[in-house]
């Protein structure tokens, strides 16, 4: 198992998968919110970091379900230099196998930026985690993600994350 790389997957990917893919048909929706300045667009940015919050708070709890359902199906996934594939593949071969070695996963100063851009949102992550194995062994990092979400149907979905992480360095 390779829980050095575990945690830098939490948090929040600006990598090679175009956005445009993503998007659909000018027709599909009310534009306004993504158009305007103001309340509607708070709301967006709100709900893009909920995103990402939601995603790090269900790494936190262990649980795919709730982790698949805010990824993308084509979605991409970069951990600290290489390429996952797709959050199913990501779940399947890697961070899956981990999950059940966790005896405790927690994270503390988390900051999330978003960035809202038509039908994209662009997100940085900081943050230091802690994990608890059940075997006695402890890793702590500090870690930065990059994700980048479309919002369709009326909610954000995570097309791409890219996280690094590296053990603290001594203020």
């Amino acid at each position: 198992m390779k829980f050095g790389y575990l945690a830098a997957s939490a948090a929040a990917a600006l990598a090679v998968v175009p956005v445009a893919a993503h998007a659909k048909p000018a027709a599909h929706a009310d534009h306004s919110a993504h158009d305007t300045r103001g309340e509607a667009q708070d709301a967006l940015k709100q709900a893009a970091e909920a995103t990402l919050v939601a995603y790090r708070d269900a790494l936190v709890a262990r649980d795919e379900a709730a982790m698949r359902a805010l990824f993308a199906d084509d979605s991409m996934v970069f951990e600290n230099g290489k390429v996952e594939g797709s959050f199913a593949q990501y779940m399947e071969h890697h961070l899956g196998p981990e999950l059940g070695g966790i005896a405790e996963f927690t994270f503390t100063n988390p900051t999330v930026n978003v960035r809202i851009v038509g039908h994209a949102a662009f997100g940085h992550e900081t943050y230091r985690y802690r994990i608890a194995l059940k075997d006695g062994r402890v890793i702590e990092r500090e870690g930065v993600a990059t994700s980048v979400l479309t919002h369709e149907d009326g909610a954000w979905k995570i097309v791409q994350y890219h996280s690094s992480s590296r053990a603290p360095r001594p203020n």
